[in-house]
């Protein structure tokens, strides 16, 4: 059953509804799902009996909030107690060094993940770490960083870990990296150390933006290919047939990938400026084309939401795939024009013990990423929520994620979607599969849920809180104000006697010293609600359409509850009857795909086919052709790629295609070769010929990650000690000629 969020808030009065406990049983105690946890203060620290398991004690930690709640108050000093945890002097994990100890002054990443990833730790230092604890988050970020070990240009490079097919560029989320180090960075750093790391952020931003604007943007598409970032199994919130195919997720355009590299050429271009580079300017142009296209092509204006990834650039289809941190990452970003950031986060659902990380839940999959909450994913939505003013939601994320950390008695990696359970037994269905306590993420999301999310510390380091007035029973209790210490600085936030609204924001604030004493006033707000149901699940994908060639065109059967997409578009919606329809033949590729719809709900695409000329090209390279007509050619290899199991690996093959035609200048692109048993079609690389042109191929070495020195180190498969390796076993190159793209 769907939450509809608002009715956490009793409709115009201010006054709490049944989530708010105005009881005030959330002081001390949280009771869900038959466990009850209790906090009780204990001296000077806390003693904390979760809903099942021993109890913890917590010892008092540098920063303390006050307020009416020992369990507020407590979980932000386990929080602390266990980012302490976490700072350790060395890292290790199986597939690098053979698991022996490899030094780093860093993060781990969780009670059982004992190793430093570029993403955990990049969105862990954005909602946190990199606030308090900057010289650390610096160490550990630059432990991300690479020149190359082969391969050209040198530079410096940031690490995408091991990943589907191969890591990058299927993977190419990479970019979070430059989220964490926007906060640490200072163009007038009188310290040493922080000027710096200034200058190596400078370089890696310049030498990785490059790298992926030439191996991961699609100029036609105005887009960066690749994998959802975080979202990284794929069989999880991609199509199932993704399980055997990843070249797929090579060439489609994730949400979430696309805002990162957005702020990444933002923060370019603030860096740029600040050094009177020239760069600034290319900077500024290629984010503001980026967040043109990423408003086009996303927005799915019959759901009222952003698509969280969106099909390849021949068959750019929709696709009913929500994820709530490429939302919560595009609403933070301002890319989003305020209306459809409102009614987005508005219609993105959620159940009463938390939001789903994506939406629909997907048939058949365990629980992990499908059908369930990660905290530091729904600190991302809290931020998303305070940018907006959606007083429902930003409840609702604070409840969320103090419940779940009360009642496991960690920040805990994920929970079960709707019993907000650190495990659900279902069979060959339970989960979450794999969960840590003491995450590092979810660790700095729980910090940030109160230093941001009640506090209102921004990142700016200015004073902005936003409290529902829901919470002021939890909060306030009988006081008239709450405090938090910081090491440097105290916020004092006092309640209005008049709670006429739903919200509570700053009024007036005297700063005395390092305290900041903020007045509160009550006002009204927006209100946030859904009608989808949170838990529910999409059809299975159907199978993919058959053309047969029938006289003078092409015959396309489709059943009943099924729609057919061709080259992009809606072709034929469903219906409860099955249907033919006819596409006429032409010489340029056509591409269809299904989809099956029940009960209102969107299956994923079915595995996409394309008809169309084809001329195989083969021989030794370099490879000759004559076009038989002027246009655009898409171009592609058969090849095998064994160096990896499909779910990981640093071997993705990756080389550039260079096409010297007759009468026009070279022309280049890539072609991205990931991991697979079987063979299949590597990425296309279009180009333009014209009539009777005679073009001449040849393939050069691009890169991948096991160019970098950092996997020197990696022990976990091919690429590694051994060293690189950017091959594949290469047949036929594919001449198909294709249609002007849309703009």
């Amino acid at each position: 059953m769907a939450l509809a969020i608002a009715l956490a808030l009793a409709a115009g009065s201010g006054q709490a509804g049944p989530a708010s406990a105005q009881d005030g049983s959330w002081r001390d105690s949280v009771e869900w799902n038959g466990a009850t946890a209790r906090m009780r203060a204990d001296g000077d620290g806390w003693r904390l009996q979760p809903g099942s398991g021993a109890a913890v004690v917590i010892s008092p930690q540098p920063m303390r909030s006050q307020t009416a709640s020992p369990l507020f108050d407590g979980l932000f000093a386990l929080a602390q107690a266990e980012l302490a945890k976490a700072q350790v002097e060395a890292i290790s994990d199986s597939a690098y060094d053979r698991g022996k100890p490899i030094p780093c002054s860093c993060f781990e990443t969780g009670e059982k993940w004992r190793y430093v990833w570029t993403r955990d730790l990049s969105f862990a230092a954005d909602l946190a770490l990199a606030t308090l604890r900057p010289e650390r988050t610096r160490n550990a970020l630059r432990f991300k960083l690479s020149d190359l070990r082969a391969g050209a240009p040198q530079g410096t490079y940031v690490v995408q870990d091991t990943g589907s097919g191969g890591s990058w560029p299927i993977s190419s989320d990479r970019v979070v990296w430059f989220l964490a180090a926007r906060g640490l960075v200072d163009a007038d750093a009188s310290d040493a150390e922080a000027a710096r790391f200034d200058e190596a952020v400078w370089h890696a931003l310049t030498d990785t933006l490059a790298q992926d604007r030439q191996f991961v943007f699609d100029a036609d598409m105005g887009l960066y290919r690749g994998e959802t970032s975080f979202l990284d199994w794929r069989e999880q919130s991609y199509p199932r047939w993704t399980a055997d195919d990843v070249a797929f997720l090579a060439q489609s355009f994730a949400l979430s990938t696309n805002v990162l590299h957005h702020e990444a050429l933002r923060l370019a271009e603030r860096m740029a400026r600040q050094r009177g580079d020239a760069l600034a300017d290319d900077y500024a142009r290629q984010a503001g084309a980026l967040a043109t296209q990423i408003e086009r092509r996303f927005w799915r204006e019959d759901r009222g939401l952003y698509m969280s990834y969106i099909g390849t650039a021949a068959h750019p289809v929709p696709f009913e795939a929500y994820d709530l941190l490429g939302l919560s990452l595009l609403i933070d970003s301002g890319i989003a024009p305020e209306a459809r950031a409102r009614r987005a986060l508005a219609n993105y659902p959620g159940l009463e013990a938390g939001s789903p990380v994506i939406w629909p839940q997907q048939p058949g999959v365990p629980i992990y990423h499908n059908r369930a909450i990660w905290p530091f994913v729904s600190a991302y939505s809290l931020r998303a929520a305070r940018k907006l003013d959606d007083v429902a939601r930003i409840e609702h994320e604070i409840r969320s994620i103090l419940r779940g950390a009360a009642l496991a008695g960690s920040n805990m990696e994920n929970y079960e979607l709707v019993t907000q359970a650190v495990h659900v037994e279902a069979g060959a269905l339970s989960g979450p599969v794999v969960n840590s306590p003491r995450q590092l993420w979810s660790v700095a999301g729980y910090l940030q849920m109160v230093m941001e999310g009640v506090f209102g510390i921004a990142r700016d380091d200015a004073v902005d809180p936003k409290i529902p007035v829901s919470l002021v029973p939890m909060l306030f209790g009988e006081r008239e104000r709450i405090s938090l210490r910081l090491p440097d600085r105290e916020v004092v936030l006092v309640r209005p006697r008049n709670l006429d609204g739903d919200l509570l924001v700053a009024d007036a604030t005297a700063r005395e010293g390092g305290r900041d004493t903020v007045r509160l006033a009550a006002r009204r707000s927006h209100r946030s609600s859904s009608t989808l149901d949170a838990a529910a699940f999409a059809p299975a994908s159907p199978d993919a359409p058959s053309f047969v060639q029938d006289a003078g065109g092409w015959r396309i059967d489709v059943p009943a509850r099924q729609r057919l997409y061709v080259d992009g578009a809606l072709r034929v919606d469903a219906s409860t009857q099955a249907r033919a329809i006819r596409l006429p033949k032409h010489d340029a590729q056509q591409c269809a795909s299904l989809t099956r719809v029940e009960g209102g709900i969107e299956s994923l695409h079915s595995p996409t086919r394309c008809v169309g000329q084809d001329t195989a090209i083969a021989g030794d390279w370099p490879r000759a052709w004559r076009a038989p007509q002027a246009g655009r050619y898409a171009l592609s290899v058969d090849f095998t790629n064994t160096h990896g199991p499909i779910n990981t690996g640093i071997t993705a093959a990756v080389k550039t295609l260079v096409a010297q035609c007759d009468g026009v200048d070279e022309q280049r692109g890539t072609l991205v070769m990931p991991h697979g048993a079987a063979m299949q079609r590597s990425s296309a690389v279009v180009i333009d010929v014209p009539t009777g042109a005679a073009c001449r191929f040849t393939l050069r070495d691009g890169v991948n990650m096991s160019y970098l020195a950092h996997n020197a180190r990696y022990t976990g498969g091919a690429g590694g000690v051994d060293g690189p390796i950017n091959s594949a076993d290469i047949g036929a190159l594919h001449a198909v000629p294709v249609k002007d793209p849309v703009r």
